[in-house]
C-alpha cells in the first residue's frame, strides 16, 4: 500500500497471516519424509525440480538406502540413476554423499540444529537450511523463500528486493518469529493455488482487498 507506515504494515502483515492460516489451517512442506536426514536429501532434490516428481523419487530412494550412511556407500553411478529425473543429478549426487560425509565428521551423523552448521554442509544454502530446520525440527530459523514465496511476497509489497537472502531479511523484520515457518508454507500454498505467476486468481483470492497488486498484474 502507498505511503504506509510501519504500523500500518504490521497490521496489514498480521491480517495476512490470520487470512492465510484460514484458508490453509494444515500448512506444511509437501516434500515427503520421516527423519531430518531424509528431508535434508528431499530439500536438496527439489532444486529446479516439482515436489511431486521428488516424492516419487525418494519413495524408492529411501526404500533403497533406509539409513543415511547407506548413501555413504552408495554407488555414485547407481545414486545418479535413481535421482537422474530431479535434473542436475551429478551435483545433487555428490551432495548428498557429501552432507553425510560431513555429519559423521562434525555432527556424530546428526543434523544441526543451528543454521550456520546447516549451511557449512554441502549443496545446502540458507533455503535449505530453513525447510529442514522449520519442518524437521521445529526451530524457526529464519523464512523459507522459494519463487512462490519472492513471487506473492513482492505482489503483497512486503519487499522490494530480488535477492533471496534480501527479501527473507525483509520478511524476518516484518513476520512475528512464532509464524515464520508456516508463513513460508502459507504463502508457498497460495502462490500455487491462486497467485500463480500468470493469471493470478485476484478475484478468489482471500488477500485481494489488502494485496496492493490485486487486479493489477
Amino acid at each position: 500500500m502507498k505511503n504506509e507506515s510501519d504500523g500500518e504494515k504490521a497490521k496489514r502483515v498480521a491480517e495476512i497471516v490470520r487470512r492465510l492460516r484460514k484458508q490453509f489451517p494444515d500448512a506444511r512442506t509437501s516434500l515427503a519424509y520421516r527423519t531430518p536426514f531424509e528431508l535434508l536429501v528431499a530439500t536438496i532434490l527439489s532444486a529446479q525440480c516439482t515436489d511431486e516428481r521428488v516424492n516419487k523419487v525418494t519413495q524408492a530412494l529411501f526404500r533403497k538406502y533406509p539409513q543415511p550412511a547407506d548413501f555413504a556407500k552408495a554407488d555414485i553411478d547407481e545414486l545418479e540413476g535413481m535421482i537422474r529425473s530431479t535434473g542436475f543429478f551429478h551435483a545433487k549426487a555428490k551432495s548428498i554423499q557429501g552432507c553425510y560425509a560431513a555429519l559423521v565428521r562434525d555432527h556424530a551423523g546428526e543434523v544441526p540444529r543451528e543454521i550456520e552448521a546447516m549451511v557449512k554442509l554441502p549443496g545446502v544454502g540458507r533455503k535449505t537450511a530453513n525447510v529442514v530446520l522449520g519442518s524437521a525440527l521445529g526451530i524457526a530459523s529464519g523464512i523459507v523463500v522459494d519463487t512462490h514465496v519472492k513471487r506473492v511476497a513482492g505482489r503483497l509489497g512486503l519487499t522490494r528486493e530480488e535477492d533471496p537472502e534480501k527479501i527473507e531479511a525483509d520478511l524476518m523484520a516484518l513476520v512475528p518469529k512464532a509464524d515464520w515457518i508456516v508463513f513460508s508454507h502459507m504463502l508457498i500454498h497460495h502462490g500455487r493455488r491462486t497467485c500463480m505467476a500468470r493469471k493470478p486468481a485476484c478475484l478468489a483470492c482471500v488477500l485481494k482487498e489488502i494485496c496492493p497488486a490485486a487486479g493489477k498484474v
